[in-house]
């Protein structure tokens, strides 16, 4: 019976979605809010049969109900219960079943938002209308082409378990999930634009709105895409973090046109300009997301994040289409009634650097749209297969990643309007001699390479102007007889969205720095050690102390005892091992890190001798190379704090701060 429950749940709650949406776009009409009314409602069935539907499936693996033609397919007896409760999302249909939950979930939030703040308005109406056609697609799809409560008969006695890699190491639990939040969320403002579209005004209160429900999304994106690297850093044995793979870049594809919609979100909100390129980012990012579901999920990618099976691609294809062509109408049809009010004064001013900052961006994600559509545009038009490799992206990606870390700091320091040159020269002037003075200390401690000394010098100059922004009005705090912590504090409660967005600025620096470092000073070696000797490389030595098989109800493992030592004392014993998965002939190498602030070490067990007389270790050190998940966490936690709600003070305290200048923009890259 589960896998008849969960189908039905799921074409009820495509009934739901369906009714929904028509009723929604029904209360666009004058008098409509019985129809919207119609429409949440519709959206919280819907939400709940999914729920059902997802929690279902998850029932009939934990249980091992083999009946289930999904949990046959990805399930097994062996595989312990973390492993088997996450496989839901190993799949094809699993993990389109996610996505259908945690929009769903989308759905209930903008639908309890709609007729909060008074009566509905038209593009409200459009927007739920628009969000819950996205649903009926995704629900079209788990209940045909990619429904994972098919039957077997006979039932199976077992699986074959999860895909290795996904059973390989526990972070598998939180990568998906942070990557999924972050990816389907950008449905919701792409609801917004098109329904603001439809309707053929921007309310006023719509870059604060959209720009709100645009963070969420964008932050566990931000979280999902460092997870990823962290995760096939640690998995996969190979060193690396980001390899320019196709699947990879279907991720960072949307991060890219969502970040510059959020700066230029900002642009609309204080001056009026960028209406309409404001709404093409939006459904950029949003048709980007679609793009890299189909790459990944269609079989045309072969790749190690890829599920290759399935006959979706066409559906996925031609809903891209699809929405691709209304977008391109409804822009063309509603131009000249979102045309921008204001102009660009100075070009020292921070609506310039946030229009650089805009088309760096764009640029940025066409290089690697191009990168990674070319191989399969080539295929398509001539037969032959080619690649576009790490040199492509390495090359075309870097000056733009450097202009784009100059501008993480010049941006926020630059006026609204028009600002001066003497204004600049006294921001610019001590972080300028900070990154001087820095440039020529680690040039002389031996930073030869013009990329990582670049960089470091960049980032210095960048982070030196953000702290600029803080301590200048802290000074000011100062001299009213506060402590330097409490003015520090005062001025980054004063406006949480910009001071939040400042460290998400700082984080960003630190990832490039990590980057530049790690990449150029790698540095690697591999031996055949015998038993108890050891290899060096440089001020480090790795010792061969033992080997030894384990066995684990769902692998065999052959592992490793290693001792290294740097500069002659011991920093550790570490454990690199190889996994053996019955389903996969191969085994896959479980590297053992020593993680610091300075470099990694990272050791991978290549080979062995089956009488444990010698083994193959292979050593990287990578320098810096952690200052990127701390960068990440630095980002996440500038999001939590520019959205962390503002208690509320009383009438009398807050009345003198309203009538001294007004109200300042608010938003996390601010």
């Amino acid at each position: 019976m589960t896998g008849p429950l969960g189908h039905i749940a799921t074409l009820l709650a495509l009934l739901c979605a369906g009714a929904g949406a028509v009723t929604a776009f029904l209360g666009s009409r004058a008098g409509g809010e019985r129809f919207v009314g119609a429409g949440r409602r519709a959206a919280f069935a819907m939400a709940a049969f999914v729920a059902v539907a997802f929690l279902t499936m998850e029932y009939a693996l934990i249980t091992h109900d083999f009946s289930v033609k999904y949990v046959a397919q990805v399930g097994s007896r062996e595989t312990p219960l973390f492993y088997t409760i996450i496989s839901l999302w190993s799949a094809l249909q699993g993990s389109i079943l996610l996505w259908s939950l945690i929009l769903s979930v989308y759905t209930v939030l903008v639908a309890r938002s709609i007729g909060r703040s008074g009566p509905v308005g038209r593009e409200a109406a459009f927007s739920l209308g628009t969000l819950l056609i996205v649903n009926v697609f995704f629900l079209i799809l788990i209940a045909f082409p990619a429904n994972p409560f098919g039957t077997l008969n006979p039932v199976p006695a077992n699986g074959p378990g999860p895909n290795p890699l996904l059973q390989n190491h526990a972070f598998m639990g939180v990568h998906p999930p942070l990557l999924y939040i972050g990816y389907v969320g950008m449905a919701v403002p792409f609801s917004f634009g098109f329904g603001s579209l439809l309707a053929g005004r921007l309310d006023p209160e719509w870059p604060r709105r959209i720009r709100r429900w645009t963070i969420v999304p964008w932050a566990f994106l931000t979280l999902g895409i460092v997870a990823g690297a962290w995760w096939s850093y640690e998995v996969l044995g190979w060193g690396g973090y980001w390899a320019w793979d196709p699947v990879e870049n279907a991720s960072f594809m949307p991060w890219l046109t969502a970040t510059a919609f959020l700066h230029s979100v900002m642009v609309q909100e204080r001056r009026g300009m960028l209406k309409m390129w404001t709404l093409t980012l939006i459904i950029a990012t949003f048709l980007l997301t679609l793009l890299g579901t189909f790459l990944t999920r269609s079989g045309v990618l072969a790749s190690v994040h890829a599920f290759t099976e399935g006959l979706i691609g066409p559906f996925f294809l031609g809903f891209l289409a699809l929405v691709l062509l209304a977008s391109l109408v409804l822009l063309a049809w509603r131009g000249e009634a979102l045309r921008s009010t204001g102009t660009l004064d100075s070009a020292l001013s921070r609506e310039t650097a946030f229009l650089a900052n805009n088309l760096l961006f764009a640029g940025f994600a066409f290089t690697v749209l191009l990168g990674t559509m070319f191989p399969l545009v080539s295929e398509a038009a001539r037969g032959v297969k080619v690649s576009v490799g790490a040199p492509y992206f390495n090359q075309m990606s870097v000056p733009i990643a450097l202009g784009l870390v100059f501008l993480v700091g010049v941006g926020p320091a630059l006026p609204w309007r028009k600002g001066s040159a003497g204004l600049l020269g006294r921001k610019f002037l001590w972080p300028g001699i900070a990154a001087g003075v820095v440039g020529v200390g680690i040039a002389l401690l031996g930073v030869r390479a013009p990329l990582v000394w670049l960089t470091i010098v960049m980032a210095v100059f960048a982070f030196g102007l953000l702290i600029g922004e803080v301590l200048g009005p802290a000074a000011i705090r100062r001299a009213r007889g506060e402590g330097v912590l409490q003015a520090v504090a005062g001025v980054a409660l004063s406006n949480r969205r910009r001071y939040g967005g400042y460290t998400v600025h700082a984080g960003v620096l630190l990832i490039a720095v990590g980057i530049a470092v790690s990449t150029v000073y790698r540095r690697e070696g591999e031996w055949t050690i015998k038993l108890r000797e050891a290899a060096t490389m440089g001020p480090y030595a790795i010792q061969f102390d033992s080997l030894w098989a384990a066995q684990e109800p769902h692998r065999d493992a052959v592992i490793a005892g290693v001792t290294a030592f740097y500069k002659g004392s011991p920093i550790g014993r570490f454990y690199p091992r190889l996994n053996y998965y019955r389903i996969q002939r191969e085994p896959i190498a479980t590297p053992a890190v020593r993680e610091h602030l300075r470099e990694d070490l990272y050791l991978v067990l290549m080979a062995y001798d089956e009488k444990g007389a010698h083994a193959t270790i292979k050593a990287i050190v990578s320098p810096l190379v952690g200052w990127i998940w701390i960068g990440g966490i630095v980002m996440g936690l500038g999001v939590i704090f520019a959205l962390w709600p503002r208690r509320r003070r009383p009438l009398d305290d807050a009345a003198p701060a309203m009538s001294q200048g007004g109200r300042e923009p608010v938003g996390v890259a601010e």
